[in-house]
């Protein structure tokens, strides 16, 4: 895939347009705040009586309800929660879409599971930064970027494209990389990621370590430097220069005992939960099961929350953690 950078963009393709940025969370504030920064007129769609308001004020940006905003903006960015998507756009955005508008997401849930579906006279676009919103605004303001991802899945006005992309060079993405694709690339890629790798399947096996250690007799606190404090040293040596650039750094020992036995964890059994669950994504029952959860007031999510926050891992890193706070 070609790498996209700021040599092939400009913001060119949205001057003299108005963004809605619908949503002041984490990557709804970002994003606002670096579109403003390069110069395009930006105001904040919240709803009413929105407890970010205040915020948004004192971030020196426009607040008014998601109606007004979308009814005066050629580009409406949807920053809000995917599972909050169908009600705001049946409620508020859906019946204000005029011929010509671009209805733009950075993540692609909605479109991809047919949540939301748009006339077929307005642009869709999809401008994703593989980041969260605090690192991505960060990197921002030290002049670089963080990577991102461009799609579009309707085109009428033949300008789709060269919006996502001036869009994605507004917000600094450019600097680093941004990659074409298509809506169910980056909606399937990114929900197998955090189910798989970087939520679910670390959090597992962080969890399972340090059962493992504490059940053997280990010191609840010495399982917890090992399987949770350190991790964060390994990831910053994959992060800086891959695998092999890990494995050149640990010890010998570490390197011959991580590669001969780490796939006895890692092993069929793992990698068939992971094909599993990628088939889940692909037929759609992932979507529908956390749209029917999510519906139900998210019985299973908040049981969830209260039992792993009661998990003897997160007891002990509590008072561990505490270490290492400045005094």
């Amino acid at each position: 895939m070609k790498v996209i950078t700021t040599a092939d963009t400009s913001l060119a393709p949205l001057e003299g347009l108005s963004i809605a940025v619908i949503g002041y969370g984490a990557q709804g504030r970002a994003q606002a705040l670096c579109l403003r920064d390069s110069g395009l007129d930006v105001t904040v769609g919240l709803r009413r009586e929105s407890p970010t308001a205040k915020q948004v004020a004192e971030d020196g940006l426009t607040a008014t309800t998601i109606a007004e905003a979308v009814a005066t903006a050629t580009v409406v960015h949807m920053l809000i929660p995917d599972e909050c998507h169908k009600e705001v756009y049946d409620e508020e955005i859906g019946p204000r879409l005029k011929p010509g508008q671009v209805l733009s997401f950075s993540h692609g849930f909605s479109i991809v599971y047919k949540r939301i579906v748009p006339p077929e006279d307005v642009d869709v676009i999809l401008v994703a930064p593989k980041s969260p919103g605090t690192e991505e605004r960060k990197a921002f303001l030290e002049g670089f970027g963080v990577p991102g991802l461009v799609a579009v899945a309707q085109d009428p006005s033949g300008l789709g494209r060269d919006r996502a992309l001036a869009l994605a060079h507004a917000l600094g993405l450019n600097r680093a990389g941004v990659l074409e694709c298509t809506f169910e690339q980056e909606v399937f890629e990114d929900l197998f990621g955090e189910q798989a790798v970087l939520c679910g399947g670390t959090a597992e096996l962080i969890k399972a370590g340090f059962e493992t250690l504490v059940n053997a007799g280990y010191p609840p606190e010495m399982a917890y430097f090992e399987c949770l404090h350190e991790l964060k040293l390994i990831v910053d040596l994959i992060y800086e220069g891959g695998l092999t650039h890990m494995w050149d750094v640990v010890s010998n020992t570490a390197e011959y005992g991580g590669r001969t036995l780490g796939a006895t964890v890692i092993g069929p059994s793992a990698r068939q939960g992971m094909a599993d669950l990628l088939q889940g994504i692909h037929d759609g029952s992932f979507a529908e099961n956390w749209m029917a959860e999510y519906d139900a007031g998210l019985p299973a999510l908040s049981r969830l929350r209260r039992e792993e926050a009661e998990h003897p891992i997160e007891v002990v890193g509590r008072k561990v953690r505490k270490l290492f706070q400045k005094k």
